[in-house]
């Protein structure tokens, strides 16, 4: 047997001794087992609660209306039109107003792979579970937009909106708001370990009027390489000094 025999074999046989040691495990979460913390990037246990938190604090702030109740007598207010929850009155004929949730942008430092669709659900979902909104579907949403050659941080111009909202409303969908996310991350580094802060901003806009309203969230997560990271950096005296 040759040397180049014998080292290809010998490679073989350490591969296959590898592969027979390597074990998967899995388990089923149940609804009150907290998510994982990711050792390298965000995950479940960051996104997850910056779009509950962001899509909330966005939903409590504004009421739609068609018609309102004015001191001075009633004011009608055109369709999509949204309020200032300073400003709430009582609503008298109201209808859901449209929401076109038009994407969701990462300028963060990760790549997010394969949760933006996940984070695209859930926000979807929420807002859908809000009385006040409905939200257009988003096959429709992006037809539309193959059909305009548009990019979503295109449609904040009036122009490119008009043009968008109508051909939604040419294919049975009547535009109210749009919605438009974005992720960004800031990254503080300190010897091995990094802190990372992660916000996830939501902003709507009034087709009819231009107006907007923007609420965000945002999660710190430190990353180290040890256990005794975590500690050492943000231990029982506060030293996050360098």
């Amino acid at each position: 047997m040759d040397r180049r025999t014998f080292l290809c074999l010998t490679a073989a046989t350490a591969a296959a001794a590898t592969g027979c040691r390597s074990h998967n495990y899995a388990h089923i979460l149940k609804g009150d087992d907290i998510d994982l913390v990711g050792s390298h990037q965000a995950g479940a246990a960051v996104w997850n609660p910056l779009v509950d938190e962001s899509v909330a604090k966005l939903m409590s702030r504004c009421v739609p209306g068609v018609q309102a109740i004015h001191p001075a007598g009633p004011e009608e207010i055109p369709p999509g039109v949204m309020m200032p929850a300073s400003h709430q009155l009582p609503l008298v004929g109201t209808r859901p107003a449209t929401v076109c949730f038009v994407g969701i942008e990462n300028k963060s430092s990760e790549e997010i792979g394969d949760f933006k669709d996940q984070l695209y659900e859930r926000i979807d979902s929420q807002v859908s579970g809000h009385e006040s909104f409905q939200l257009v579907s988003r096959r429709m949403v992006e037809a539309a937009l193959r059909e305009t050659r548009l990019r979503p941080d295109s449609l904040f111009l009036p122009t490119n909106r008009d043009v968008f909202a109508g051909t939604l409303g040419r294919q049975g969908s009547p535009v109210d708001f749009l919605m438009y996310a974005t992720i960004t991350s800031g990254t503080t580094e300190r010897n091995k370990s990094t802190q990372r802060d992660y916000l996830l901003s939501l902003e709507i806009t009034n087709i009819h009027t231009g107006e907007y309203f923007k609420e965000s969230a945002t999660i710190r997560k430190g990353y180290h390489d040890s256990r005794g990271g975590k500690w050492w950096q943000y231990g029982v005296f506060q030293q996050g000094d360098g």
